[in-house]
């Protein structure tokens, strides 16, 4: 049992899924060859001139509401003045004093028990550029394509005293902006990544401890592993009758390990000061409301509809919810066959079972949520067998196509063969009589053995519905 109790606060940025840059014209879509993406503007040439991206300043807006945030009226642009080599302007387009969203919560679920982060501010700001490091020559390299694309940056209070309540945290926010459509939030691309502050002081402490930042972390299991890493390094000090410094450390997954990068004062001069070239903003009511009202439906919103209106089971809504590319699938699906809660359990069952062992791929699927749904209501009207159904979704992840030209190459229908089906259930309870006998005691869990056998043997040349009739009239007799 620890003797210290951690304290944490996040620096989230997320970037917008604009199709340009913030300032510019450019593509901010990921990727590109090195440097192809850039223009006088965003590489800071002398003499350029910035303008705003009007999407982007909606998108912060949308961000605002779907996290309880007060929307600023008025709202301004600075630069931060402060030099690295991927900021080739040697400042950054950000906000300080002014930013668009303040005093928002989040509420978060851990352990089955509910809890508000509140929010801080939210700010638009530009992206800076990227560094590649060649270990081998030793040098770094300077991509400016990232360099202005249009990044938010969620600044939480101190809330969070464990790694679970960030995971957890983190996790919503992913969910939240997806749903509203603003940020892909692909971690391994960098598009949503996260700075942690750490503090640890005695338990009973009514004093925070001294502070520590770890930057860019852009995976869960990192944000994780990082926190855990960080807190074990704190209390050592402590434990030693060392200090902790306050500085800026980076997380080094590989060796398991955090570094420092530089010390960090209380305050840095950064020299803020409001941008000349990027004029105020003040947004009218009628504006704002636009932009709520264009909100879409959001995870705990699709939640609360699957449960009322479809009877889904609430864990399973809350599976399907939490994958927004498995939701849209789901709702694109229930269009075609009016069965949610059919589609709700093969999905569940059957389709994320695939996907847990990596089967499935829902940014590469070879077949679209309607051809899905045209198997699942094969399978509910006895069309197809259970072993069958897996057999054409194999295909259909595998190669394509739709679930009736699958079953009609491989022959996979049901055939129903009434003396076949007779015969073989015959056999079957004659070859099991004490099992008959138990099923005629009352013990009812013995009917899914004779199903077992039966299907097992029928291979499809009958229908579930007619077997299941077939042996229970037979052990009625």
């Amino acid at each position: 049992m620890s003797a210290y109790y951690p304290t944490m606060g996040l620096e989230v940025h997320a970037e917008l899924l604009t199709k340009s840059k913030v300032f510019c014209t450019c593509s901010a879509e990921f990727g590109g060859e090195p440097n192809s993406r850039c223009c006088p503007v965003c590489s800071g040439l002398p003499g350029t001139l910035p303008v705003l991206n009007q999407r982007a300043v909606e998108y912060i807006i949308k961000a605002g509401y779907v996290m309880n945030c007060d929307i600023s009226r008025f709202t301004k642009w600075d630069r931060k003045n402060y030099f690295y080599p991927d900021l080739p302007k040697a400042y950054q387009i950000s906000q300080m004093p002014r930013p668009v969203c303040l005093s928002g919560h989040v509420d978060i679920n851990v352990g089955g028990e509910q809890k508000t982060i509140r929010i801080n501010r939210i700010h638009l700001e530009e992206d800076a550029g990227k560094l590649v490091h060649d270990d081998v020559n030793r040098i770094s390299l300077a991509d400016y394509n990232r360099c202005g694309i249009p990044l938010i940056e969620i600044v939480t209070e101190p809330d969070f005293h464990s790694a679970d309540e960030v995971i957890a945290f983190m996790e919503k926010i992913r969910l939240l902006l997806q749903y509203a459509g603003i940020c892909d939030c692909k971690m391994e691309q960098g598009s949503i990544r996260c700075d942690v502050n750490i503090s640890i002081a005695p338990k009973g402490s009514t004093e925070l401890g001294t502070r520590t930042e770890l930057k860019n972390l852009n995976s869960l299991k990192a944000i994780a592993k990082a926190i855990e890493v960080e807190i074990e390094r704190q209390e050592e000090l402590l434990d030693n009758g060392e200090r902790v410094i306050q500085q800026t450390r980076r997380f080094n997954e590989a060796l398991g390990e955090t570094t420092a990068m530089r010390s960090k004062e209380d305050a840095h001069d950064y020299r803020y000061f409001p941008d000349p070239d990027i004029p105020p903003i003040v947004f009218t009511e009628e504006e704002l409301e636009a932009i709520r009202q264009s909100i879409p439906e959001l995870p705990e919103q699709r939640v609360a509809r699957y449960v009322e209106q479809y009877s889904i089971k609430k864990p399973d809504a809350d599976l399907i919810v939490s994958d927004k590319k498995i939701c849209d699938f789901f709702d694109e699906a229930i269009k075609e066959y009016d069965n949610p809660k059919a589609i709700a359990n093969y999905i569940t069952g059957e389709l994320l079972r695939r996907k847990n062992l990596g089967e499935v791929d829902m940014d590469d699927l070879k077949f679209t949520g309607k051809e899905f749904a045209q198997l699942v209501e094969l399978l509910q009207t006895d069309k197809v067998s259970q072993s069958n159904a897996k057999v054409i979704l194999a295909e259909m992840i595998q190669n394509g196509g739709t679930p009736k030209s699958i079953a009609d190459a491989g022959d996979l229908w049901i055939k129903e063969d009434s003396d076949l089906l007779a015969k073989t259930v015959d056999e079957i309870i004659a070859n099991n009589p004490k099992a008959a006998e138990q099923y005629r005691n009352g013990d009812q869990k013995v009917f899914g053995f004779f199903m077992g056998q039966a299907n097992k043997a029928l291979k499809g040349l009958a229908s579930p519905k007619a077997i299941q009739e077939y042996i229970k009239k037979k052990l009625s007799e």
